[in-house]
């Protein structure tokens, strides 16, 4: 038996996220302490740098989809199979263009398919 029987979401994105925010957090709260306006915004870049490192990770497969995953994806080791084609109803594969797909109608009008797809895309151009 394991040690635990659930899915804690540990991954290699998500460490690797929380320990470059955690310098970039130290490193503000030091700028804070010795009142050093460079400290707090390097601190500050290095915690969008994290944001950024974070996602790149979870969009190449290192991070987890939104909700439980199966139980052999759980190690932190395991990369997610679907990141290539986005996660329904995660932001991060949202803002990389990702989980959304354009299927034809029978009208001609592409419609958005994917999760939380609910209105049909404005026709194309012609011409």
């Amino acid at each position: 038996m394991s040690a635990h029987q659930y899915d804690h979401g540990h991954t290699v994105a998500g460490w690797t996220g929380v320990g470059i925010a955690a310098v970039g957090s130290a490193l503000v709260g030091v700028g804070v302490c010795t009142a050093s306006a460079g400290a707090v915004a390097g601190g500050l870049a290095v915690d969008v740098v994290a944001l950024l490192v974070t996602w790149a990770l979870h969009l190449v497969g290192w991070g987890k989809p939104p909700g439980r995953r199966p139980r052999e994806q759980w190690p932190m080791r395991a990369r997610d199979t679907g990141a290539r084609e986005g996660h329904g109803g995660c932001l991060g594969c949202r803002l990389a263009g990702r989980g959304r797909r354009k299927a034809r109608t029978g009208a001609g009008v592409e419609a958005v398919a994917g999760p939380g797809a609910t209105e049909p895309a404005p026709p194309a151009p012609v011409g």
